[in-house]
């Protein structure tokens, strides 16, 4: 692309010093052309020349290829040159053109090119100026070396102007995506967090009131006396009304159960949380499967834990470390960050969220949480979820599953 067409990449600042640079050789040729004329030391052969030198050079903002092919604009560009290189040698008035012409050259060409163009150039002034009343004299030479110098800082100044600038606007697309990026994960993980804790409202409150409900009528159905029919036919509704609306209840639980768990394992599900986290994943033992409230119980506190060591603790490593025993299956979290104090926490009674949230979770299904952490030497999250207090969970729920069916 010429100089005629600014480059898609320029601001507006420099598009305008572009035009403003080529208004000074259009400007500066009509003058010399009306002095010339006025003076009447400009002689036809040289008028036309002018002519074509300013035809030629206008060229270059209206013709296709040599705004948008630089082979053009080179072959463009050179015509320019002679042209008002054979003007300066006629009349050496006509030298003061040199100066757009060098911003134009550091604009077309490469740096190293672009410099020797510009000494060619300063070259070509001095050897016309040679030619002047006087001869070659100390002005004739510093005045086109220092205007060529001035040309050379100036357009090496715009450069570095428009580095800074494509720069400090590269920062500001990044900001605005990752600004984008960070609302939408923002976004979802509120709604994770949001469809979590109603599976675990429901389950905590509606599906265990419906399921005692359930055990219960059962229950005085088989103690009512002999002719209480009516009674029974009462007591076997309200079963079976509660029992539909479990079903609903835990309808809902399992819609709202987290993604990670719904086509993985737990342990696939915790290698690919700990591996977008950039912590280390160790499975020890065989993994058998687990209740559904359990898993998503552990992952969870997994989630929250990677988010701390994060945030809080500025880790450098994280590693996590899922274990299957025989009576127990437990979950490590640990991490080198800074560590802090934990009997300096608030009170469970205090807190909703975080450690006391993870510990509350953990003491509903019968498991323990424990952390151990000190200023400067990293903390580690300890679970531990006992076989029984699972097992117990699950007979519950065949026991609720019997009352159904019968």
């Amino acid at each position: 692309m010429t100089a005629t067409e600014p480059h898609p990449g320029e601001t507006p600042a420099l598009r305008l010093m572009n035009l403003a640079l080529h208004g000074l050789f259009v400007a500066l040729l009509v003058v010399l052309l009306a002095r010339g004329l006025a003076v009447g030391n400009l002689g036809p052969g040289a008028l036309l020349t002018a002519m074509v030198l300013a035809a030629v050079y206008l060229s270059g903002g209206a013709v296709e290829a040599v705004r948008t092919d630089r082979r053009w604009a080179g072959v463009w560009f050179g015509v320019v040159l002679l042209l008002w290189i054979v003007l300066t040698l006629q009349h050496p008035e006509f030298c003061y053109l040199a100066f757009p012409l060098y911003f134009v050259c550091l604009h077309l060409m490469p740096v190293r090119w672009a410099v020797l163009s510009v000494a060619g150039l300063t070259g070509v002034v001095i050897a016309a100026q040679a030619g002047t009343d006087g001869g070659l004299t100390t002005a004739k030479v510093l005045g086109p070396v220092a205007g060529a110098v001035v040309a050379l800082l100036t357009a090496y100044g715009y450069a570095a102007l428009y580095r800074e600038s494509r720069e400090k606007q590269r920062l500001i697309d990044d900001l605005v995506r990752t600004r984008g990026e960070l609302a939408a994960t923002q976004r979802e993980a509120g709604r994770l967090a949001e469809r979590q804790r109603l599976a675990r409202e429901i389950h905590d409150t509606l599906a265990q009131g419906l399921s005692s409900i359930v055990l219960l009528a059962r229950s005085a159905e088989s103690a009512l006396p002999e002719g209480a029919e009516a009674a029974r036919e009462r007591i076997a509704e309200v079963g079976a009304t509660a029992s539909a609306n479990l079903a609903e209840a835990r309808r809902f639980v399992q819609a709202l159960t987290p993604p990670a768990l719904d086509d993985a394992t737990l342990c696939e599900a915790l290698r690919r949380l700990t591996a977008g986290q950039g912590a280390a994943f160790h499975l020890d033992g065989e993994p058998y499967p687990l209740p559904v409230e359990a898993e998503v119980a552990l992952l969870r506190l997994t989630q929250e834990a990677l988010a701390n060591a994060v945030r809080h603790a500025r880790a450098r490593a994280v590693a996590v470390t899922l274990t299957y025993l025989d009576d127990e299956v437990t979950l490590d979290v640990f991490d080198d960050g800074v560590g802090f104090d934990p009997q300096a926490l608030p009170e469970a009674g205090r807190a909703r969220f975080g450690l006391h949230g993870m510990r509350e979770r953990i003491a509903a299904l019968g498991g323990s949480l424990t952390v151990e952490s000190a200023p400067g030497e990293g903390t580690v999250v300890a679970v531990s979820l006992p076989l029984r207090a699972i097992e117990t969970a699950e007979t519950v729920m065949r026991d609720v599953a019997r009352a159904e069916a019968s």
